[in-house]
């Protein structure tokens, strides 16, 4: 039985879905991740939310269920177009761009399992959903400005957050700044944009009408006025047309819990009446450099793009899913070189293994049936990806001086190998590639192990010292020796 960490009720709870099963006989578990605001590259703290939740969907896929998972794309937003204008490029055009740059690095890091829907392409969605909160007494007009809601009409808000319509930072949004708010708290449903063009509110077909550019900002012609959409309004409007008013998980990172998934959830159920909008709400903890939370705003990021260019998709998986995704990840030159000891410690294994060709020996068949139980404990507990790593670290301690003597079948071998296929088909963290270290060097760094455990330090610094002029370095991770070549 799944069980899950879920913000709302802040306690964990078994994952029971909405459609406990289809058909087919599979469960149904429809997932919505907040996606990105392509204005730019997105930076490895993005990263670690979007790798987090493809790694839930995929565990959960592969025990048997349906899942429906889908991650919008703002492309349309004042940093969009704040962007766009500085470089002279049209809003849209800028936002296609780094939309298409978003999934090309996705699928470089091995992130292929949601369906990624755009908000211009839900403008209809948007507007209806507007529109319904206008009549229904939970949205107002400011001139010139746009439609806010109203909190005064939400009884709940702040449930997520455990925050209230009276505290200060309540106004921090995007584009809702405005003296004339009712409230402090209200935020922009549609921006109205001023287009030199004849249009009465209220008094416009029911679709929304073409797009048209005003001063480098795109509007739609609605019954709400041209404008576009507000931050919080394309999400809700999206997962209501793909899912219905009511589904089972929504995840993002914990930085929009607050005043984001907040909004959502008052648009949400103000709109359609039903609660609870989200049956789980997830959120993935910040990366921290040097105790301070990264982000390109103060600029202590560095871009998912970059660092494929100096890791592996696998190292960077495994650094991303080495820490319990409800605690801070510390962003360091140090957990990368551990991140790179532990995939190639997983790839020295595998290597000796496809070469085994001994007896059957029964300790290595419970050895397997240990591992297997103990990796999906530690997923059915809250996706505990670190204590799920452990388990396959423990296994490969146990088995490896097996391995190594050839004191286990070719059978015993091949199934142990279908073990690594599943754990990646999940994880992604098995590289297909091994940098070939050259023997000479191996050996130098055997025998600087075994003097490291016979605390003969002088010695091994010696032999560390004779890598290091043959053209390498090594460096000693929580997995074992580290061996890169010299830069």
């Amino acid at each position: 039985m799944f069980t899950l960490y879920n913000t709302l009720t802040k306690t964990k709870e078994k994952l029971i879905p909405r459609h406990p099963s289809t058909g087919s006989g599979q469960a149904k578990i429809q997932m919505f991740v907040c996606g990105p605001t392509v204005y730019n590259y997105i930076h490895i703290g993005n990263a670690r939310t979007f790798v987090f939740f493809d790694v839930v969907a995929k565990y959960l896929r592969s025990q048997g269920n349906e899942v429906d998972y889908i991650q919008n794309i703002t492309d349309i937003d004042d940093k969009i177009i704040k962007k766009a204008q500085e470089t002279g490029r049209d809003p849209l055009d800028w936002a296609k761009e780094y939309s298409q740059k978003f999934k090309e690095d996705m699928k470089a890091l091995g992130v292929d399992s949601p369906r990624y829907i755009p908000a211009t392409e839900h403008i209809e969605q948007v507007v209806k959903q507007v529109k319904i909160l206008t009549d229904k007494g939970n949205a107002y007009l400011i001139d010139g400005d746009g439609w806010y809601f109203d909190l005064s009409t939400f009884k709940d808000y702040g449930k997520l957050s455990g925050r209230t319509t009276q505290m200060a930072d309540d106004g921090v949004s995007r584009i809702d700044e405005n003296d004339k708010k009712r409230n402090k708290g209200d935020f922009c449903l549609w921006k109205l944009v001023r287009i030199d063009k004849e249009l009465e509110i209220g008094n416009w077909p029911a679709r929304p009408g073409k797009l048209e550019i005003a001063n480098g900002e795109p509007a739609w012609g609605s019954p709400l006025g041209w404008g576009r959409p507000g931050w919080h309004i394309e999400d809700t409007a999206i997962t209501d047309y793909y899912f219905g008013p009511q589904y089972d998980i929504h995840g993002g990172g914990q930085d929009l819990i607050f005043p984001h998934h907040e909004a959502e959830i008052t648009q949400q159920e103000s709109a359609s009446g039903k609660k609870p909008f989200v049956k789980y709400w997830m959120h993935v903890a910040f990366l921290i450099n040097k105790d301070q939370k990264m982000s390109k705003s103060l600029g202590n990021f560095e871009t998912v793009h970059e660092l494929l260019k100096k890791y592996p998709k696998e190292v960077l998986r495994f650094y991303l899913l080495s820490s319990y995704y409800r605690s801070p990840l510390d962003y360091s030159d140090k957990m990368f070189k551990q991140s790179q000891a532990a995939v190639s410690r997983i790839a020295d294994f595998i290597q000796r293994l496809q070469k085994v060709s001994g007896q059957e020996n029964q300790t290595v068949n419970q050895h397997i049936q240990d591992t297997k139980k103990s990796f999906l404990e530690s997923m059915d507990n809250d996706f505990n990806t670190p204590e799920a790593f452990a388990s396959i670290f423990e296994m490969i301690r146990n088995l490896n001086p097996l391995v190594i003597s050839n004191e286990l079948s070719r059978n015993q071998a091949e199934n142990i190998l279908k073990l690594f296929t599943e754990v990646n088909e999940i994880l992604g963290i098995v590289t297909e590639k091994k940098e070939k270290i050259p023997s000479e060097i191996e050996k130098l760094v055997k025998k600087r192990e075994k003097l490291r455990e016979e605390k003969n330090y002088e010695e091994s610094d010696k032999i560390r010292a004779q890598i290091k002029e043959l053209g390498w370095e090594v460096e000693d991770t929580i997995y074992g020796p580290l061996v890169v070549k010299s830069i």
